[in-house]
C-alpha cells in the first residue's frame, strides 16, 4: 500500500483524534445514558410531521425543574438527549394533533416510531411554521428541498428541481443539445456524486444528460451535502454529494398525475401509483413522458433553440417490511431518449445530411435495477447489517457535423458513441461502542465499471494505419475495485458529534487509493452550529463524455495518452444560526470550501482557439475552487417566506503555465426568492430573481497570446438577471398551475458563434452562459389521491 505525504499527515491526525476521545469512549461505554431518537409522522399517511415537539415527562413531580425538549426536524425526525433525573416518559404533541404519552427504557438507546393521529376539534390542519432547510442535526453541512419546495417551479426533472435553491447551479452545456449540468462549490457537476436512495447513480457516461433521467414527481426530497461526505458512499465525492429521495412505496400517495406543457410546444405526462398490498408489502410505480416535437428559431440564427426530444422512463419499486427486523426494497427501470438538434432544415436521413445542414442526433438506452436488504437486531435497535446491491447497462449513440479542418476532407459525421455496464455491491455492519454516544460503521464493497467508448472525429488520416485508427478511435477500460471502509461517530448527546471514516480501495488499473474524511459539528450555543469538514476524492475521469458540449463546435480534440485518475482535496467549514423574527423562525447561514486538485484532467481552451487539449494537470501547475455563500431564510409575515443569498467563486486552473479562471464560471451570483402561502394552501406564490456576474470566456475565435510574449487578454459575459414567477391554485386533491420563466425575456445575442456558417472554423454552440429562447410561459396540474 503506498501512502502520499498527505494520507500519513490525515492518518496522524485521525489517530490524535481517536487517543483524545479515548477517555471519553471509556467513560461511555460504562455509562447506560443514550439520547433517545425517532419519527414522527401522521397517523393513516405515514408522512413526516415537522415541528412536533417531544419533551420528557419527570417521574417526580418536581414542576420548578427543567425540562428537555427537542423539535421534530423537516423529516419529522428528532433526538432527545436524557435528563439528568431519571425519566422513563416520554409527551409528543403537535398543533392539531392530540398527545401521546410514551414509555421508554430507563437505558439502551431506543428508536421511537410515533403516529399522531388528528385532534377532534379540528376540522382541517394549519400549517403555521415550516422546518428549517438547514439541518440542525446532522455532522455535515446538509440543505433538503422538500416535496413543497419542489412545487415551487415547473420541476419537469431534476435539472429544474434547483431553480429555487442558492446552492446548486445548473447551466446549459451547449446550445445545439440542450443539455443541462450542475455546478456545486464551482466544480462541475461530475465531481459531486449523485446519489439516488443513497446508492452513487447516473455516473460516468451517464453525466451529460443525466438531469433528464429523473422525473420531477417521482422526488420526495433532495439532499445537497458540501464537502466530502462519508466514506459509506465511496470515494468519488468530491465537492459534495446530491443525494434524490425517490418517493417510497409505503409513504406516498396512492395516486399522482402530472401533466404539463409550455408555450414552446413541449409537454410533459408523469403518473405515480402505489399500493399497499398487505401489512408486509408495498409497491409503487413511477411512469413518465416526455416531447417536444415543434421546431422553434425565437433568435432566427435558423438554429432549433431547443431540440426535438421523445422520452420515456419507467422506475419499480417494491417494499418488504417483515415486521421482524428485516426490511428488503427492489428497483427496476427503464429508459430510452432520443434527441435531434442543429438547424431547422436538418432531417436525420442519414450521413448526407450532416453535410446538408448542420445536425445532431442522440439516442440513448438505459436499465437499471437494484436490491437492498437489512436486518436490525430486535433487542438492539441500534444495530443493523444491510447488503446493497445495483447494476446498470447504459447505451448511448451521437452524431455531430464534423468540425471544421482545413487540409482533410470529412468522410462522415462526427460520433460518439459508448456502453457502459456497472455493478455495485455493498455489504454494511452498524452496531454501537458501549452505547449509542459511540456508533461505528464497516463494510466491504466492490464495483465494476465496463467502458466501451468509440469517438471518431469523422476524417480520415492517410498516414495511420488501420491499429492506429483503432488505438486513436477506441477508449476501452474495465474498472474492478474492491475496497472496504470504516467510520466512527462520537456524540456526546449535548453539542458534539465527530464523524472519522477511512477506506481504502485497491484499483486494478490505479493501484491503492487512501480516501480519509473527517466532519466536525459542534453547537456552540442553543442555535448555533458550527462546522468543520475535510476529506479526499478520487475519481477516474472520461474526458469526452465530461466534455461532450464541445462536441458542437469546430473544435478538435486533442487527448493526452497518459491521462491519470483525478485526487483532489476539499477543506471548509459552515455557521448556521437559528433565531426567531417577528415571531418566526429564521436562520442564517454562511459556509466557506476550499478544494484543491492535486490532479485534474483539464480541458484547455485557451492555449488554442480551434482545438481543446485534454491532459493531466502541469507538473508545476495548481487548479482550486474556492466557495463562500452567505444565504438568510426569514418570514417577515404569516405564510410569506423570503430567501436570499449571495455566493463568491474564485475557480482557477493552469494553463500553459498562466493561471486564469475556468471558462464559464461566474464569480458572483445573487439570489432572491419570495413565497406565500395562504391559509390551507389554497393560493401559493413564488417569485425568483437570479443575479449572475461576470464570467470568462473562451471564445473559439479569440487570438490566443500563450508564448508570444503579448498580454492574454480575458474576454468576458455580461451581467444579468434572470426572474421566474408561478402561481398555484390549490383544491382538495387537485392543484393548478402556471408560471413564467425569464420574466424579462433576456436573451444571449449570439448561444452559437458562426452560426451563418455552420461547415467554418468559427463554429461553436458551447459557449452559452444565458438564456438562449427567451421567457418561456407554462400551465400544469397535479392530482392526488393519499
Amino acid at each position: 500500500m503506498i501512502f502520499t505525504r498527505g494520507d500519513c499527515s490525515l492518518l496522524i491526525l485521525c489517530a490524535f483524534l481517536l487517543a483524545w476521545l479515548r477517555p471519553g469512549l471509556a467513560k461511555a461505554q460504562s455509562a447506560a445514558i443514550a439520547p433517545v431518537r425517532g419519527e414522527i409522522t401522521e397517523a393513516g399517511k405515514a408522512t413526516p410531521l415537522p415541528g412536533a415537539i417531544v419533551r420528557w415527562l419527570l417521574d417526580d413531580a418536581d414542576a420548578t425543574a427543567p425540562t428537555t425538549t427537542a423539535v421534530s426536524d423537516a423529516a419529522g425526525r428528532f433526538m432527545l438527549v436524557r435528563p439528568a433525573r431519571a425519566a422513563s416518559r416520554l409527551v409528543v404533541q403537535a398543533l392539531g394533533f392530540r398527545a401521546d404519552t410514551l414509555v421508554v427504557p430507563v437505558t439502551g438507546s431506543p428508536y421511537l416510531r410515533v403516529a399522531l393521529r388528528g385532534g377532534q376539534e379540528l376540522g382541517e390542519v394549519t400549517v403555521t411554521a415550516r422546518g428549517p432547510a438547514y439541518s440542525s442535526i446532522t455532522p455535515a453541512n446538509v440543505q433538503v428541498i422538500s416535496a413543497s419546495d419542489l412545487t415551487k417551479s415547473a420541476c419537469c426533472n431534476l435539472a429544474e428541481s434547483f431553480e429555487t435553491n442558492a446552492s446548486v447551479e445548473v447551466t446549459t452545456s451547449d446550445a445545439v443539445s440542450g443539455a443541462k449540468q450542475i455546478q456545486l462549490l464551482g466544480l462541475d457537476g461530475s465531481y459531486s456524486l449523485l446519489t439516488v436512495d443513497n446508492q452513487p447513480a447516473l455516473r460516468g457516461l451517464a453525466s451529460p444528460y443525466r438531469l433528464g433521467y429523473l422525473a420531477g414527481p417521482w422526488i420526495e426530497n433532495i439532499e445537497i451535502i458540501k464537502g466530502t461526505g462519508s466514506v459509506v458512499n465511496g470515494y468519488e465525492a468530491i465537492s459534495g454529494q446530491v443525494n434524490v429521495k425517490l418517493k417510497e412505496p409505503d409513504k406516498t400517495d396512492q395516486l399522482l398525475f402530472n401533466v404539463y406543457g409550455n408555450d414552446l410546444g413541449k409537454f410533459d405526462v408523469n403518473l405515480n401509483a402505489s399500493a399497499r398490498i398487505n401489512q408486509k408489502w408495498s409497491t409503487v410505480l413511477l411512469l413518465h413522458s416526455d416531447h417536444l416535437g415543434n421546431r422553434v428559431d425565437r433568435n432566427g440564427d435558423t438554429f432549433l433553440d431547443l431540440p426535438l426530444v421523445t422520452q420515456f422512463n419507467a422506475f419499480n419499486k417494491w417494499k418488504y417490511l417483515s415486521g421482524t427486523g428485516i426490511v428488503s426494497e427492489v428497483g427496476l427501470g427503464a429508459l430510452r431518449e432520443t434527441r435531434q438538434g442543429g438547424q431547422l432544415g436538418f432531417r436525420d436521413t442519414g450521413s448526407d445530411a450532416y453535410f446538408q445542414n448542420y445536425g445532431t442526433t442522440q439516442g440513448t438506452t438505459r436499465y437499471t435495477g437494484y436490491a437492498k436488504t437489512s436486518y436490525t437486531w430486535p433487542t438492539r435497535p441500534f444495530q443493523s447489517l444491510g447488503l446493497l446491491l445495483s447494476g446498470t447497462d447504459h447505451d448511448f449513440t451521437s452524431a455531430y457535423t464534423p468540425g471544421y479542418s482545413s487540409s482533410l476532407s470529412a468522410s462522415g459525421p462526427r460520433t460518439y458513441d459508448g456502453t457502459q455496464r456497472t455493478g455495485l455491491g455493498t455489504l454494511l455492519f452498524q452496531s454501537v461502542l458501549g452505547n449509542t454516544s459511540h456508533v461505528y460503521r464497516a463494510g466491504l464493497s466492490f464495483l465494476y465499471d465496463d467502458y466501451h467508448e468509440v469517438f471518431r472525429d469523422g476524417y480520415r488520416y492517410s498516414t495511420e494505419i488501420p491499429a492506429e485508427t483503432y488505438a486513436r478511435e477506441h477508449r476501452n477500460r474495465r474498472e474492478l475495485v474492491p475496497g472496504a471502509f470504516a467510520e466512527y461517530t462520537y456524540q456526546n448527546s449535548r453539542n458534539l458529534t465527530v464523524v472519522a471514516g477511512l477506506r481504502a480501495d485497491n484499483h486494478n488499473l490505479y493501484g491503492w487509493q487512501v480516501t480519509p474524511r473527517f466532519n466536525l459539528k459542534y453547537d456552540a450555543a442553543k442555535n448555533t452550529v458550527m462546522r468543520v469538514a475535510a476529506g479526499r476524492g478520487f475519481r477516474v475521469a472520461n474526458p469526452i463524455a465530461d466534455n461532450a458540449s464541445l462536441l458542437a463546435s469546430a473544435r478538435q480534440f486533442v487527448i493526452g495518452n497518459q491521462l491519470r485518475p483525478e485526487r483532489a482535496w476539499n477543506m471548509g467549514g459552515s455557521a448556521t444560526q437559528y433565531f426567531t423574527l417577528l415571531g418566526h423562525l429564521a436562520t442564517f447561514v454562511v459556509d466557506y470550501y476550499h478544494t484543491e486538485f492535486d490532479n485534474q484532467v483539464v480541458a484547455d481552451m485557451y492555449t488554442a482557439s480551434r482545438v481543446v487539449y485534454i491532459d493531466n494537470l502541469a507538473p508545476n501547475g495548481r487548479s482550486f475552487a474556492r466557495s463562500l455563500q452567505g444565504e438568510v431564510q426569514i418570514e417577515p409575515l404569516k405564510g410569506l417566506q423570503v430567501k436570499g443569498a449571495y455566493k463568491y467563486l474564485d475557480v482557477r486552473t493552469t494553463y500553459e503555465g498562466e493561471l486564469l479562471p475556468k471558462p464559464l464560471t461566474p464569480t458572483n451570483r445573487a439570489f432572491v426568492n419570495l413565497g406565500y402561502a395562504s391559509a390551507f394552501d389554497k393560493w401559493r406564490g413564488d417569485f425568483t430573481v437570479q443575479w449572475y456576474g461576470q464570467r470568462p470566456l473562451a471564445p473559439i475565435n479569440s487570438m490566443h497570446m500563450h508564448g508570444s510574449g503579448q498580454e492574454f487578454v480575458l474576454a468576458t459575459a455580461p451581467r444579468y438577471a434572470l426572474l421566474n414567477a408561478q402561481i398555484t391554485r390549490g383544491f382538495k386533491r387537485l392543484d393548478l398551475y402556471a408560471g413564467v420563466e425569464n420574466l424579462t425575456n433576456y436573451r444571449q445575442a449570439n448561444p452559437i458563434e458562426g452560426a451563418a456558417a455552420p461547415f467554418g472554423p468559427d463554429f461553436d454552440a458551447a459557449m452559452v452562459w444565458g438564456p438562449v429562447y427567451g421567457r418561456l410561459t407554462y400551465m400544469g396540474l397535479r392530482y392526488r389521491i393519499e
